[in-house]
Formats: structure tokens, sequence, C-alpha cells
């Protein structure tokens, strides 16, 4: 299932809050921290490492970069064992210069998550990726409107 969203931003504002890989736990549904994020984020292969979960059953794994095409799309795997790992896809395309479109498809690629049937997995993950667009696009509107006025 992929889910969309209108963001009252630039794609470049939502781009840069997607390489920032220091901002992923703010936006990701499920992340409760970044530990680290390597230098190279988001080129390929380059990871972030993070927590999923909330206190105390953290556990701590990592999502990599499988495809970067700035400023349009990023191609992740994400880990979060023992559930399993997820390909999402984030897709930012422009409107008009104050304005942009993301559109974000994530399924189970691995593990335990993979048992399940993909309708029943979906039903899941929609409202979550849902959310978790809300929450960019707080983020990048945010910063958008802040450079705007000049802070």
């Amino acid at each position: 299932m992929t889910v969309t969203r209108d963001i009252e931003a630039p794609a470049q504002a939502v781009w840069d809050v997607l390489a920032d890989g220091w901002f992923y736990a703010t936006w990701v549904v499920g992340a409760s921290r970044v530990r680290d994020v390597d230098h190279e984020w988001p080129a390929e292969g380059a990871r972030i490492h993070h927590s999923v979960g909330v206190w105390p059953t953290v556990l701590s794994d990592t999502t990599h970069v499988v495809r970067c095409t700035e400023p349009t799309e990023l191609v992740l795997k994400a880990r979060g064992w023992p559930v399993g790992e997820a390909k999402v896809v984030l897709t930012v395309t422009p409107g008009s210069d104050l304005s942009c479109t993301v559109a974000m498809a994530e399924d189970a690629v691995a593990g335990p998550g993979t048992l399940l049937p993909r309708p029943l997995r979906q039903l899941a993950i929609g409202p979550r990726n849902a959310e978790a667009l809300r929450r960019l696009a707080y983020i990048a509107e945010g910063r958008h409107r802040e450079r705007v006025a000049g802070r």
C-alpha cells in the first residue's frame, strides 16, 4: 500500500529532513532514538543506527539506504528484529514552488512479518505510514516557515 500526503513546503525542504538522519526517530513511527548516522547518509549503503520500541523493551538495529536519487527518491531497508525487515520507498514529487507530494510504500521483506498475508500486513502498515508522513510534513513545513521568516 502506498500512502501519500501533500506537503506545504518545497520538495527540497522535505528532502532536507530525509537527508538528515538525525531526524529519523522524529518522523518514523516506532523508532525511539537514533544512536548514530553514517557520514555518507543518505548515499547508497549508508546506515542509521536506531532503536525501536518503548523503554524498557527497546531493541537496537539499523536502516540502510538501498537507493538514493536526490531529491526525489529514497529506498530504505529498515531492520527491526525480531519482527523482521521492511523495504520502504519514499518518493518526493515537486508541486508548485511551495508544495510537494510525498508517497511512502512499505512492506515486510524478511522475518516473521512476512508470515502474515500481505493484506493483513498492510492494515497495520498503512495507518503507521500515514502518521509518519504527517510527522515528516510538520517538520518540513515548520523548518520552511522558519527559513522564510529569516529565523
